[in-house]
């Protein structure tokens, strides 16, 4: 029972929903920025914290529980694409072979990768992060760099209203008691900025440059990357480019169809090395 709740994710969402309402509670309840403002009927503020605060859970569950982009079935059989797009994706001389998962029995799309604690392969795998308990991959990735996005906007106005509450003692005894849970609050909320904000900038950067977190750890295992010079990525098309395309093009990407046409594109005595 107690190892369904686990790999299920319950346990993690249930505690990361009741920190942050928690946090919450303590910033509203203690003399901060925002109960000053409340005494003062300026609801304004407090409104804009609390929705913020509500539009982060609501996309933590989003990115939590939405399909990453499971492979359910082989390429070949999905019947997604018209003739043509399956024409393409059959392997060319300058293209790696498509391999057959040996976990699921499924035929990988390029860029895909299969997940353990999944159990299933997912296309443009970037990681699975046990954080929302969910692949992160062509489907949700965008989200989830959103999510994180408004994760740090909602800390570091938190950071600043906990600062705002702190207040002077007399002894170092009463200063503790007096300032304990928003400390604790502090703390949380300081440690979570940090790793929100390194996590923000990784990520934002590998979106630049159309790359994922796997294939920028593992280049040297990847097929279809460990045979292309230096630091030569197949899927860069710029980062205005890059970026439009993570954030505002919302389908299913034949990778095999990019990385084809950027081998074409390279010249023939680069190819020889």
């Amino acid at each position: 029972m107690v190892q369904s709740l686990f790999r299920s994710g319950f346990l993690v969402r249930v505690s990361h929903t009741v920190l942050t309402w928690v946090v919450t509670l303590i910033l509203f309840l203690h003399n901060t920025d925002l109960r000053r403002c409340e005494e003062r009927g300026e609801l304004l503020l407090p409104a804009l914290f609390f929705l913020l605060v509500l539009l982060s859970v609501l996309l933590y569950f989003t990115v939590s529980l939405m399909d990453p982009g499971f492979v359910l079935t082989d390429t070949f059989k999905g019947g997604q694409g018209s003739d043509e797009e399956m024409e393409s994706m059959i392997p060319q001389p300058s293209t790696p072979r498509l391999r057959r998962c040996g976990f699921c029995l499924l035929q990988q799309p390029m860029r895909a990768k299969h997940c353990k604690t999944c159990k299933h392969c997912v296309r443009r795998f970037d990681h699975h992060c046990p954080w929302i308990e969910n692949c992160v991959g062509e489907r949700n990735h965008r989200w989830f760099v959103v999510y994180l996005l408004v994760q740090l906007l909602v800390l570091l106005w938190a950071l600043h209203i906990a600062l705002s509450g702190v207040s002077p003692g007399v002894t170092w005894d009463l200063w503790f008691r007096a300032n304990g849970f928003l400390l604790a609050a502090l703390a949380v909320v300081g440690v979570f900025s940090g790793v929100v904000l390194l996590l923000l900038g990784c990520h934002l950067y590998l979106v630049s440059i159309n790359c994922t977190t796997w294939e920028f750890m593992s280049r040297h295992r990847i097929s279809y990357l460990k045979n292309c010079g230096g630091e030569e990525n197949p899927f860069d098309r710029g980062v205005f480019c890059n970026l439009w395309d993570f954030f505002c093009i919302c389908r299913t990407v034949m990778w095999e169809q990019v990385y084809q046409k950027n081998a074409t594109e390279v010249p023939p005595e680069l190819n020889e090395f």
